[in-house]
């Protein structure tokens, strides 16, 4: 089963470099088709980015991911042909140029093969589909696949709006801009966490788990044959207690560093997340400030340097939510290997860094097929639509995270663009481009749960 398991994880970090090239085109295409950047250049920009969104984000959505099958009905085989499906599906849409998401894919896949196992194995007799997969994880998922795009479009439309207006000599616009301002400054005040508080809740939390622990491990003592339930209660606190325990050993290393007191601020927990994000709010809002004393040239020239900004936020964005899916597959086939030492709830240290490198990798393969839809198929955009497109993608992204809710960066930069060309007139989008994207959107979680069901009957006779 060993090997099994390395096969698995190579075949996850294989999807997470397929998904970098196939993705790629996400953060970079608007900012090719202005020529702000070249593609190479694009792409470099886009990784590195990538990549840094391991020191920013935490395991939310890889948890969320992780959970979408029922325990009782996840096997390494099962997560083996659910990757063989997404893999698939992924190369086939990137081949034909087709801007779906790798993210459905992936977890389309997933519950496929177990549902598929459920039923051939009769582990699933008589339990419906309900029962087999978490429903409150695969419910919101499916609700943000119309959700995301529409909210990346309407927030569009809405940053392309002020945009405009702000190169108007008017006093409402302004104020606009110094309200943002000032309450960018508020939310991140009162959204971030004090070191030493949480520490010391932290510390609570981890006595209290060691107790329960204790409590559970006394309980059954000298017992020699265990049942379902009672094993799965022991496992339940033995989780507990080690994500309890590596929470407050985390946050007491950061509080006891030699690191100013900012920077620990800075660093703990969801901090830096909200920092970024009232930070790109906060860019915006400045600038806004100064439009309209630029001419047409000087305004595209600095709309040139502000996709940059948006574009490395979106980047982020992308790396932080994509990576993350990848690492819940990879600790669902650590539990499936062995529960008694691995939980979901317990990231293995090495799973992150190895997945937000393979994502950064796979996107300096590029993906030049998907940018010409992306890019230019859909709308024709400028560098002032850039920006409002990818600002409005990677707050959605960011806020999508900090929900844990595993959502598809191809359908939220897809809205956002779509948004923007709307602000010119309706017919300025492509909208048969737009309804061909919609269908190969609705269809990727069937198909590629098809794709997985089929995969596990054929795995399942080599069994």
């Amino acid at each position: 089963m060993l090997t099994l398991l390395i096969v698995v994880i190579a075949l996850a970090l294989i999807f997470d470099y397929i998904n970098g090239f196939h993705d790629a085109a996400n953060a970079i295409a608007t900012v090719v088709s202005t020529k702000v950047l070249s593609p190479f250049q694009a792409v470099l920009w886009a990784a590195f980015f990538n990549f840094v969104a391991y020191f920013i984000f935490d395991h939310g959505v890889a948890e969320t991911v992780g959970k979408i099958v029922k325990s009782d009905f996840v096997t390494l085989y099962v997560i083996l042909a659910g990757l063989i499906a997404a893999i698939s599906w992924n190369l086939l849409t990137w081949w034909f140029g087709i801007p779906s998401s790798s993210s459905h894919t992936l977890i389309g896949g997933f519950a496929g093969a177990a549902v598929a196992h459920a039923y051939i194995s009769h582990t699933g007799d008589g339990l419906g589909i309900s029962e087999i997969v978490s429903m409150d994880k695969i419910v919101p998922t499916v609700i943000f696949i119309v959700l995301a795009p529409l909210m990346g479009m309407i927030m569009a439309f809405i940053i392309s709006i002020w945009f405009l207006n702000s190169f108007r000599k008017g006093i409402v616009t302004k104020l606009l801009s110094f309200a943002i301002i000032i309450g960018s400054v508020l939310l991140f005040y009162n959204m971030i966490h004090d070191p030493v508080v949480d520490t010391a809740k932290h510390k609570t939390e981890y006595v209290k788990a060691d107790q329960e622990l204790q409590t559970v491990t006394a309980k059954y003592q000298g017992a020699t044959n265990l049942n379902h339930e009672q094993k799965k209660e022991l496992h339940k606190a033995q989780s507990s207690y080690m994500v309890k325990k590596k929470t407050y050993e985390n946050a007491n290393k950061l509080l006891t560093s030699n690191k100013p007191y900012a920077l620990k601020v800075l660093l703990f927990g969801h901090n830096m997340k909200w920092f970024l994000l009232c930070f790109i709010i906060f860019v915006m809002a400045i600038f806004t400030l100064f439009l309209n004393s630029l001419n047409y040239m000087r305004a595209e020239k600095w709309f040139k340097r502000m996709q940059l900004v948006s574009s490395a936020a979106f980047s982020v964005g992308h790396g932080g939510n994509d990576a993350q899916k990848v690492m819940g597959i990879i600790m669902a086939a650590f539990v499936a290997f062995d529960p008694a030492k691995y939980s979901l709830d317990g990231m293995v240290n090495w799973v992150p860094l190895a997945c937000y490198t393979a994502i950064a990798i796979g996107t300096l393969s590029g993906g030049w097929k998907i940018i010409k839809t992306m890019g230019t198929k859909i709308t024709k955009v400028t560098p002032f639509e850039g920006v409002a497109a990818e600002t409005a993608g990677a707050i959605t992204l960011f806020l999508t995270e900090m929900l844990k809710i595993p959502v598809s960066t191809t359908h939220t930069i897809t809205g956002s663009i779509i948004g923007v060309g709307a602000t010119k007139r309706l017919s300025a989008v492509r909208w048969g481009v737009t309804v061909s994207l919609l269908w190969a959107w609705v269809l990727t979680i069937p198909i590629s749960a098809l794709f997985g069901a089929v995969i596990y009957a054929i795995v399942q006779f080599f069994i």
